[in-house]
């Protein structure tokens, strides 16, 4: 089973999303993120099941869909991967990943 790890970054952005959405509708905010979470425990038993993005000397970058959000994750071992940010999907990637 792999290990997620939430990076601070990944966490900032979450709370963004959660606020965005709370402004209009609680309940909708708390099921996004709950999705989201619910999504990414997934990976705990298939780490390679998001699409491949790049190859990284630290591993794979890879993207698993939720709605209209990216969980960005990289797959460092089949044992550890680090989930590095959750994105809309009319964000440019390339823009946010390095």
């Amino acid at each position: 089973m792999a290990e997620i790890r939430w990076t601070e970054e990944s966490e900032r952005w979450l709370r963004n999303i959660y606020d965005y959405i709370v402004a209009d509708n609680p309940d909708a905010a708390r099921k996004v993120l709950s999705g989201i979470y619910e999504k990414a425990r997934i990976l705990q038993n298939f780490p390679g099941f998001g699409h491949k993005y790049r190859t990284e000397d630290e591993g794979e970058v890879r993207v698993l869909l939720y709605g209209h959000y990216r969980i960005v994750y990289l797959l460092r071992f089949p044992e550890i991967l680090d989930i590095l940010g959750v994105f809309h999907g009319a964000l440019d990637l390339d823009r946010y990943i390095p």
